[in-house]
């Protein structure tokens, strides 16, 4: 009992000295922090500024040439029989012009709706990756909680390996139990000893792996919560599909792509009509003679078009068209996909729950014949491998248990990212 009252003291000690960290405040501070996380978000900023630079096409475009040169031969022009020519020195050309598009600006545009969906694909990753990364913390999080519930019952376990250990010795001596059963408790003992060990290793691990993920330092320390009992589904089948097809960003993402594909079409076909822009044009001359105008100033409008191509325009939209083709079957695909991950997560969690109810019992079951046990060989009526069995079907109950527990918890995070919850 004192022994107990320590382990338990030395226990209650530990916990004061890290930090309990809950699942939900887990999960956030991953949100925050996690790396891979932040990558993602920034695949969306990098959109944006794709989406800033393409509008910025549709503005008057300013552009500034010059050209320092040594004439290397004069140029003789005769007006109305006065001769004029130009030096041979240097001289300076400058030409400015600012260009406002016209009939591109429809192609300029379905390039950036093509973009903002691009902007809102790259979101819907980010959402993707949100809920996989919650999903991969309270995967970490459950396993430490096995772990530790598992410690808890070893230790128990140790302790009451230990007090058998000590009567069967005094049996021995008694001349009341073998020598056999000795060794057998000893080795069982050692056996709960060494599980410890195992179990203190698992956790460490755990606990670098969770801290990974929610970006801080590896050798952070923290406890976390005991396992919650289960709680039952609150969703129907119907209701599950109804919301899956909402939330999931795989259906999102591919409808999305479809769009973009149909975009990508529209802004290509504009590549058929004439490019016509306004124009204002500046020529300044410098050092050409005093026959030469110095500066010739316009306004007008420019075209450019290649009216034949050899059929290129053509084949390529058929391309872009075959892409949009694709991306509604992929859509179609996707959606398929979900509702059957619905379906398979809706069923696992309802066997799980099932589950868990069979290993209840069956660890009262235990519970309730261990202590049977212990109160016979109190009094010397039960022989020591028949309590060491019993100690060994509690064991194993309780493991059980908490296999089923967290499997359950598992289940049910499988079952909530199935949804297209976020958390």
């Amino acid at each position: 009992m004192l022994r107990l009252i320590a382990i338990g003291l030395v226990l209650a000690a530990s916990a004061r000295a890290a930090d309990v960290l809950k699942l939900d405040d887990a999960i956030a501070i991953a949100l925050e922090n996690n790396r891979n996380l932040q990558s993602s978000a920034l695949n969306v900023a990098k959109a944006r500024e794709q989406l800033a630079a393409t509008r910025t096409r549709q503005f008057p475009g300013i552009n500034l040439y010059a050209l320092g040169a040594q004439q290397l031969q004069s140029y003789d022009v005769v007006v109305e029989g006065v001769h004029m020519t130009t030096p041979i020195q240097p001289t300076g050309t400058i030409i400015s012009q600012v260009k406002q598009p016209l009939s591109s600006l429809i192609r300029i545009h379905r390039n950036m709706d093509m973009l903002k969906t691009g902007v809102k694909l790259a979101q819907e990753q980010t959402r993707s990756d949100r809920q996989k990364l919650t999903r991969e913390v309270k995967r970490v999080y459950y396993s430490l909680q096995q772990v530790e519930s598992s410690l808890r019952s070893v230790r128990e376990t140790t302790i009451l390996y230990q007090e058998i250990a000590k009567l069967t010795s005094n049996y021995v001596l008694q001349e009341v139990a073998l020598r056999g059963d000795l060794l057998d408790a000893q080795t069982r003992l050692a056996r709960s000893e060494q599980l410890d060990v195992q179990l203190r290793n698992q956790e460490a691990a755990s606990k670098e792996q969770l801290n990974l993920l929610l970006g801080r330092d590896f050798a952070t320390e923290f406890n976390v919560q005991p396992v919650l009992e289960a709680k039952s589904t609150e969703y129907t089948i119907e209701e599950a599909r109804a919301m899956a097809v909402r939330n999931r960003p795989e259906i999102r993402q591919a409808e999305l792509q479809h769009l973009q594909a149909t975009q990508d079409l529209r802004a290509k076909k504009a590549e058929y009509i004439p490019d016509v822009s306004a124009e204002f044009n500046s020529l300044n001359f410098l050092n050409w003679g005093r026959y030469i105008p110095t500066q010739s100033v316009s306004v007008g409008v420019s075209l450019s078009w290649e009216p034949f191509d050899w059929g290129r325009r053509k084949h390529e939209a058929a391309q872009k068209q075959r892409t949009v083709d694709q991306a509604k079957q992929a859509q179609t695909v996707a959606e398929s996909q979900v509702l059957i991950d619905v379906n398979d997560k809706h069923r696992q969690l309802r066997y799980r729950q099932a589950e868990l109810r069979v290993v209840q019992l069956a660890q009262q079951t235990a519970i309730e014949n261990l202590r049977v046990a212990k109160n016979k060989f109190a009094v010397q009526a039960m022989l020591v491998k028949d309590i060491l069995q019993a100690q060994v079907s509690l064991e194993q109950s309780n493991a059980d248990y908490q296999q089923a527990l967290t499997t359950f918890w598992n289940a049910r995070a499988d079952f909530e990212r199935a949804l297209g919850e976020d958390q």
